[in-house]
């Protein structure tokens, strides 16, 4: 539910023009991390899932859904909502100085703040940030695939400054649907994709190379992706990002 108006960090004016403008340096090295802040008992979120539905289609673009567990009070408790996700959005609202949370939210790359229904807000946002010059501190972030785990490579920053970054790591659900019983959207069918169904801290970078090796699977929940965010200061800009598919053969041999 949309409480408040709240709308770009930037002027969506000064967004679009900039966008047309000459731009010194080379374009983003990562795709533009699109994070929905969603909700099933929420009637304005709908149309948010089918913008990150769309987006999800791009290659530029890494769209995530991260149900929340603060409106499973209003009847119908969210099938996919985790505290983690919820615990994410709080997050973003005190780095961003925000009084508040709601949805449907999108935040792109960590630093810009949608109101995610709004279709034309959301992809001038995700253009800005596809056109920004590259952060001296970001790093080439890649995944592969290894005998039971996820291989992660994190390349050297070439900044100055010792960049200090979160390594978040996310594992989704590639697509998800429910017919919603009771609330706001009750009788309807809704899809959504790449959902966040375990979110997690996996350490610090600090500018040198890294390679870590996850477990190809993690806890209960179904999935059948990885992500993995460097972010700046936890919840600030997104350094480098990386999804990959999990197929089915490597999870069939994982215990459960």
């Amino acid at each position: 539910m949309i409480f408040r108006n709240l709308v770009l960090g930037i002027s969506l004016l000064a967004a679009s023009a900039a966008i047309t403008g000459a731009w010194a340096g080379s374009p983003a090295t990562h795709p533009v991390v699109v994070e929905l802040f969603t909700s099933q008992g929420c009637s304005d979120c709908p149309a948010a899932d089918a913008i990150v539905v769309e987006l999800a289609k791009r290659k530029d673009v890494i769209a995530l859904s991260l149900p929340i567990t603060y409106w499973d009070m209003l009847g119908w408790k969210d099938t996919f909502a985790t505290g983690a996700n919820t615990k994410r959005q709080k997050a973003y609202a005190k780095a961003m100085n925000r009084s508040g949370i709601y949805t449907p939210q999108i935040i792109v790359d960590g630093v810009l703040d949608v109101v995610g229904n709004q279709r034309d807000q959301v992809l001038t946002a995700v253009a800005y940030r596809a056109a920004q010059p590259v952060n001296e501190q970001a790093a080439e972030l890649t995944l592969g695939l290894g005998p039971g785990r996820i291989e992660v490579s994190i390349a050297p920053s070439r900044a100055k400054t010792k960049p200090l970054a979160t390594i978040w790591v996310m594992r989704t659900l590639a697509l998800g649907a429910v017919n919603v019983k009771r609330g706001e959207n009750k009788n309807r069918m809704l899809t959504y994709v790449n959902i966040v169904r375990d979110l997690q801290r996996a350490g610090e970078w600090t500018g040198e190379a890294m390679k870590i090796d996850l477990p190809i699977a993690l806890g209960p929940a179904r999935q059948d992706g990885v992500t993995v965010i460097l972010q700046s200061h936890d919840y600030g800009e997104v350094l480098g990002a990386a999804a990959i598919s999990v197929p089915a053969s490597n999870l069939a041999a994982v215990p459960r």
